[in-house]
């Protein structure tokens, strides 16, 4: 069940822990990713996030911004070994070897995609039939089958850091799957 916050509207409860998650929830979350850097930024942002908070990732995202040129594709794709060791410098930023390397693989393989259907409608295309009606946060999964066939087919494309949950994660914020809870405000509105 969504919880009743100060302001009168009934939001996804981990949205009411912060002003930050509040606007978030509230402005982005969920709203359709339109456009092929929009979602490569999600999509590398997500890489970033396994094993810790968003709201840690929310908090960097500029930092983020700023260091991969507002993940421009072909900067990121470009990236020398010198350009990774001073992304490993950056303590603004996730300083994870491996989800640095993995965002200049990702944008390789998704300029590669340009010569099929793109990132945004292979992401779109693993939308499921059926959207789910969640009444509480304990009904939201963390994955789903649509979300391991996207992870299995986007790894059989190069991709790295693309597992079933942190593509589940993509998914429901790029507005592929809605698991906004069914009293929220915002469910009918992405």
């Amino acid at each position: 069940m969504s919880e009743l916050e100060d302001d009168g509207l009934s939001r996804c409860s981990w949205a009411n822990g912060s002003e930050m998650m509040r606007t978030y929830h509230d402005e982005e979350w969920g709203c359709l990713i339109i456009g092929e850097q929009d979602m490569f930024e999600r999509l590398s942002l997500e890489a970033f996030q396994a094993g810790l908070s968003w709201a840690t990732i929310l908090r960097k995202r500029p930092a983020f911004r700023e260091a991969f040129r507002d993940f421009d594709l072909d900067h990121c794709a470009g990236l020398s070994e010198a350009d990774v060791e001073e992304l490993m410098g950056n303590e603004g930023i996730i300083r994870a070897r491996a989800k640095i390397e993995a965002t200049r693989s990702n944008a390789i393989a998704t300029i590669a995609l340009r010569e099929e259907e793109g990132l945004e409608a292979l992401i779109h295309s693993f939308a499921p039939e059926v959207q789910p009606e969640p009444k509480s946060q304990s009904d939201v999964p963390t994955s789903s089958p649509e979300s391991e066939a996207l992870a299995k087919e986007l790894r059989k494309r190069g991709f790295k850091f693309v597992g079933p949950t942190n593509m589940y994660a993509l998914m429901e914020a790029a507005g592929v799957v809605n698991t906004h809870l069914v009293d929220c405000f915002r469910r009918d509105q992405v």
